[in-house]
């Protein structure tokens, strides 16, 4: 007898990834989950994680897929304010403030390029050593 997956069986493919890094490029949390939850709920995730480490954090900056559910939870729970940069151009191009993030995801390892790994805490592991090796070789 068939009957069905239910809804904690099934599978969801894909995974997004929110980091939080500073203007320099510096990784300061990493959080990777399915790809059924929006951005602007679980953006708030690697925001909380870098707050706790990081009380001198004063704002966070995002593109426009971080609106509305992101920025009141962002006030509402750390008391920080959030600039969303606009879309200037169809095309891609590296906005001026995020150009930290957009380095820090350039610089990724190849591993992290497809979902090798099977458990979404062991991707966020292998996100941290490759940005370990990253400034390793800065020196």
């Amino acid at each position: 007898m068939n009957r069905g997956v239910s809804t904690a069986e099934k599978k969801v493919k894909g995974r997004k990834r929110h980091i939080v890094a500073g203007i320099t490029g510096n990784l300061l949390a990493v959080s990777v989950h399915a790809a059924n939850i929006h951005d602007t709920k679980s953006g708030i995730n690697p925001a909380k994680k870098a707050y706790a480490k990081y009380m001198s954090i004063q704002r966070f900056c995002g593109d426009e897929g971080y609106r509305k559910s992101f920025e009141e939870a962002a006030l509402k729970q750390l008391g920080v304010g959030v600039d969303i940069t606009k879309r200037i151009k169809a095309e891609f191009e590296v906005l001026p403030l995020r150009r930290g993030v957009e380095r820090t995801f350039n610089r990724a390892n190849r591993r992290l390029s497809k979902d090798y790994e099977i458990k979404t805490e062991h991707e966020e592991n292998m996100f941290m050593i490759s940005h370990f090796h990253t400034l390793l070789k800065r020196f």
